[in-house]
Parts: structure tokens; sequence; C-alpha cells
């Protein structure tokens, strides 16, 4: 987030221990995180009210409609989903009929091995 490396942490550190003293270090960083526990929880809490409030204005799909006109700017990507979607439609059809044929099959085997 702020891109610290250890030696800034080092130096932050030492600098918090000379101005606080080593007594009320621990409860300064438990505040700290305290703090930032707590403005943690309330970024949370305002993205699912804004998220929410998306859904329910429909704004999110206007957001995806206008996702899909970008990708209609480049028809090279527009073209290349549109044929992993149907490829994806087709591999589902036939897998799907696959299955239903071997479960056909397995049953008329079971079928047949029980009547001898």
């Amino acid at each position: 987030m702020f891109d610290l490396g250890w030696m800034e942490l080092l130096i932050i550190g030492v600098t918090a221990l000379i101005v606080v003293g080593p007594k009320d270090l621990p409860v300064m960083f438990k505040t700290v995180g305290n703090f930032v526990g707590k403005a943690k929880r309330m970024v949370g809490e305002f993205k699912s009210t804004i998220e929410a409030a998306a859904d329910e204005t429909g704004l999110r799909e206007g957001s995806d409609m206008l996702k899909t006109i970008d990708e209609m700017k480049d028809p090279v990507k527009f073209f290349k989903n549109e044929a992993s979607n149907a490829l994806d439609a087709e591999i589902g059809k036939v897998s799907s009929h696959t299955n239903k044929n071997h479960q056909s099959t397995t049953v008329t085997k079971k079928v047949k091995t029980s009547k001898t």
C-alpha cells in the first residue's frame, strides 16, 4: 500500500521508540492497530453498501454493457471471445450428450448381466 521497505520500517520503529518511549510503545502499536482495523472494516462496509446500491439501481448491468461495447472496439479480441464462448457451449453440449449415452449404455449392460 505505502511500499515501505525494511529500512524505512526500521527508521520508523527507532523514531517511534525514541519519541514515545519503550514503556508506551506497545500501547501505541495496539492503538494504531485498532485504528487500522476499524478503518478497514469501515472501508469494507462502505464498499459493500456501494455494490448493493449499484446492483439495486442496475448500474452494474450498465457497466457490464459498457465493458462489452469497449471490447467490441477491438474486433480481434471480440471475435476471439465470441469464438471461445461458442466453443465452450458446444463442448458442454457434446460432453452432456456423451455422459447421457455412457449412462444409458451402463444401465443397459447392467440389465443384460442381471438377466443372465
